[in-house]
């Protein structure tokens, strides 16, 4: 092959990396407006997992248990569908179950073969979470004709079509944002402190408490992850100084906040640990008990949505979903899923890779949506399945690099741990 070739061919492989790259970026970031569904990140993601599956996606052996528990996952679902007498709207939302799932399985192979996609990943979110945050600010004060569009129920949505989906999906960019204020350099923490006051602004305007307990668990987290990480002093003193200083910006926004016309007063109904649709006669709690005794006498599940339809609500908690909407079958590879996630996350957190700083702000929120699942419905996330690409993309990565180690030195050890790389 002359050089001639092997430059065009050099350059057209980076016209095609440049092009994928741009395509995954706008799909995420096509993820912060879903106002009305199909949602444009529906079609759109239809149309790109569809390209990528004719040109050659590739689901590794890394990858393969995500897909094969999910599919068993939708499978359960499937088999809960036949106890339904009235089918009703019952396969188009199963489909989007399906649909969801093969997007946490792109997102995982496709960052296995391209790890810099996680900061175009990052970068696409956080633009989607800052101005979808804006949106939901705006119309919360109801600051122009029209913005009202943006709120639901007298607080901030954004462009969701609720607010206790809106604030958990800017958790994550809020998180890498200060992840960055506390490791990046001094001189450019005006350009991350901005942005991430917008965004916990979002938060807080969702009057979510769910959203409120993420962020705040998240952030926790991350300061404990960050401490244990490095084994400098000096860096550890740092830590202690940045995450004062943030929480002493927050609290000041807050306390800001406060000050505005109507925002105590819901702030101050919102904040209470349990609302009147938690502690009623049949209110979420009491739902939990039935759901549960329910759940025990159906292993094939009663079918999609349909304990929301006989009760008034919902599950609102994933698991109690899991039981009764896709059966034993579905709640055991959900189960199996997320501990089989967080046990292999959880073993590399630390290890010194290049993408280890995104693995370890995706890892961190993940198990804070595991647990908020706890209360509320997470089955139609759209980021959560995005959340779960990533730790799994993350996983798969490690393993290959696991493997190119043995191919480059077959005789050393390896499998060792590396040193905790310095943040940032």
């Amino acid at each position: 092959m002359s050089t001639a070739e092997l430059s065009r061919d050099a350059v057209n492989a980076k016209l095609v990396a440049l092009i994928s790259s741009a395509a995954v970026s706008l799909g995420v970031f096509l993820s912060g407006f879903v106002i009305n569904e199909p949602a444009p990140y529906e079609l759109y993601m239809a149309g790109l997992i569809a390209v990528w599956a004719l040109f050659g996606l590739r689901i590794s052996r890394s990858v393969a248990p995500l897909i094969v528990l999910l599919v068993l996952f939708n499978i359960g679902g499937m088999i809960s569908m036949t106890q339904m007498a009235d089918l009703d709207n019952t396969p188009l939302y199963l489909a989007v179950s399906l649909f969801l799932a093969l997007t946490a399985v792109f997102f995982a192979a496709v960052i296995e073969v391209q790890p810099s996609l996680y900061r175009l990943i990052f970068g696409a979110w956080l633009a989607a979470a800052t101005f979808t945050a804006a949106l939901g600010i705006v119309g919360y004060f109801d600051a122009f004709p029209g913005t009202s569009v943006f709120t639901r129920y007298e607080r901030a949505a954004g462009a969701f079509e609720d607010p206790n989906v809106f604030g958990p999906f800017l958790t994550l960019p809020g998180i890498w944002l200060l992840y960055r204020v506390l490791t990046g350099s001094p001189a450019k923490m005006v350009l991350y402190a901005l942005p991430l006051l917008v965004i916990a602004a979002g938060i807080f305007f969702s009057f979510s408490r769910g959203a409120w307990g993420l962020f705040a668990a998240s952030a926790i987290l991350l300061v404990g992850c960050l401490f244990v990480q490095s084994a400098s002093g000096f860096f550890r003193l740092r830590i202690i100084v940045m995450t004062i200083v943030a929480i002493t910006l927050l609290i000041v926004a807050m306390l800001a906040m406060l000050q505005m016309p109507g925002v105590a007063e819901m702030f101050t109904t919102r904040a209470q640990l349990a609302q009147d649709y938690d502690s009623d006669r049949l209110g979420r709690f009491a739902r939990y008990g039935i759901g549960f005794l329910m759940a025990m006498e159906h292993p094939l599940g009663i079918g999609p949505l349909v304990f929301g339809k006989t009760y008034g609500e919902d599950t609102h908690n994933i698991w109690l979903k899991a039981l009764l909407d896709y059966g034993w079958l579905g709640f055991a590879s959900y189960a199996i899923l997320i501990g089989w996630t967080l046990v292999a996350g959880s073993r590399i957190l630390f290890r010194s890779r290049p993408w280890q700083p995104f693995f370890l702000c995706a890892y961190i929120v993940l198990v804070g949506h595991v647990a908020l699942g706890t209360v509320i419905d997470t089955d139609h996330w759209r980021h959560f399945y995005l959340l779960l690409g990533l730790v799994w993309g993350g996983i798969a990565l490690e393993r290959k690099h696991q493997r190119a180690l043995v191919l480059a030195a077959p005789h050393s050890r390896i499998g060792v741990p590396a040193r905790m790389c310095p943040a940032g």
